[in-house]
Parts: structure tokens; C-alpha cells; sequence
């Protein structure tokens, strides 16, 4: 069971896009019907060729404040910056991945990564802790996945995410 005020993260794996986008879609369901809160996800798909490339929607009404940059941060922790083929770029993205990294192990990063193969996609989502219970009782369909329990409150993305913002405008 998960700790309250942490931070949960889900990785998981489908054959196609289009059922990663399914299950997607799922997530967003349960945010829209109030099981679950601040969150971030995206859809992850890795090439042939190895590029990982970012498929999301940023709503900021959906996501409160993180605005993709939850998601952003963990990506960008996980694989090297030569083989995304997304720009992941932003102050807000490189403060979150700062709190993210001091969470995890580096065998927790290893795990989270390696679990994309090229060729499938992946549901990547960050999200307060009540998302573990709401994601496990919804059975997405993902051949495999991957949950950890992060390290770190909420209100430290939201601190990274505002700080960011204020060194922006």
C-alpha cells in the first residue's frame, strides 16, 4: 500500500500504440470521474531505429500544475537525450527530474527503462499516490508493467513546476 503525499509512478507496455492510447484514455477517464488527482501521463512509443518519441496531451486543467512536466522529467531520466525524439526541454521539466532522480534508485531508473522494448509502446503516468489503488483496480490491459513508489510529495513537483515558471516570466 501505498504512503500518503508521495508520488506514484506507472510504466506500462502494450504491443501497439493504439492500445496504449486505449488504456490512456482509461487514465483520463478516471481523472475526469475524481478517483484520481494531479497527475501527468503520456503515451511513450520507441522505434526500430531506438528513438523514443513523446505522444501526450497537455491540458493544464487536466494535469493541475505540473503540465507535462512530470512526465517530461521522468522520460528524460530514463533514456539519453540523442535517442528521444521529442525536445523535452524546459526549466520546469529539469527541476522535476532533479527531485525525481534524488527519489529513485538507480536500479528503480534501470527497471523503468528497460521495460520499453523497441517497437512497443508504453503508458508512462505520474501521479499522486491514490493513483496506485485507482490504476490497479481499473485492470489496464499492458503485457507488462512496472509501479513504483517515489520518494516525494507532490507539492515538490508543484514547488519545482512554480519555480520554474517564475524564472520564465
Amino acid at each position: 500500500m501505498t504512503k500518503p503525499d508521495t508520488v506514484f509512478i506507472y510504466i506500462g507496455t502494450y504491443p501497439s500504440e493504439g492500445e496504449a492510447l486505449s488504456d490512456f484514455d482509461v487514465v483520463k477517464d478516471l481523472h475526469a470521474e475524481g478517483t484520481i488527482g494531479t497527475y501527468d501521463a503520456a503515451v511513450v512509443t520507441k522505434d526500430a531505429f531506438g528513438k523514443v518519441h513523446v505522444h501526450k496531451e497537455e491540458m493544464a486543467t487536466r494535469h493541475g500544475a505540473w503540465g507535462g512536466a512530470a512526465t517530461g522529467a521522468l522520460i528524460g531520466l530514463l533514456f539519453p537525450p540523442t535517442i528521444i525524439g521529442t525536445a523535452l526541454v524546459g526549466a520546469a521539466v529539469g527541476g522535476v527530474s532533479g527531485h525525481l532522480w534524488r527519489g529513485l534508485s538507480r536500479g528503480d531508473i534501470k527497471e523503468l527503462g528497460e521495460i520499453i522494448d523497441a517497437g512497443q509502446a508504453a503508458v508512462v503516468v505520474v501521479g499522486e499516490s491514490k493513483l496506485a489503488e485507482a490504476i490497479e483496480k481499473a485492470e489496464l490491459t499492458a503485457a507488462q508493467h512496472v509501479a513504483k513508489e517515489v520518494d516525494l510529495s507532490p507539492n515538490q513537483i508543484d514547488t519545482a513546476v512554480q519555480e520554474a515558471a517564475g524564472q520564465v516570466a
